[in-house]
C-alpha cells in the first residue's frame, strides 16, 4: 500500500535560538498533528526592536502522514 504525506510550514519562534525555535516549531506541531516524519528548515531569520536581536525564527516545513480511512 502507498504512503501519502501533507507538507506544511510553520515558524517557530525563540529569545535563545534559532536551533530552539525549529524544535519549538516541531514539538508544538505535533500537539496537534500525529505522524510527523520530516521536518526541514527552510528559512531563518531574526527579529530586531532598537538594534538589538531580540528573537530567532525558523521556519520549518512539516511532513505528515495521512491516515487511512
Amino acid at each position: 500500500m502507498a504512503s501519502v504525506y501533507k507538507i506544511i510550514e510553520v515558524v517557530g519562534v525563540s529569545k535563545k535560538s534559532w536551533e530552539d525555535a525549529a524544535k519549538n516549531a516541531v514539538e508544538t506541531t505535533g500537539k496537534s498533528l500525529k505522524d510527523l516524519r520530516i521536518a526541514e528548515v527552510t528559512k531563518m531569520d531574526m527579529q530586531i526592536n532598537k538594534g538589538k536581536v531580540v528573537a530567532y525564527r525558523a521556519r520549518v516545513a512539516v511532513s505528515f502522514k495521512y491516515r487511512q480511512g
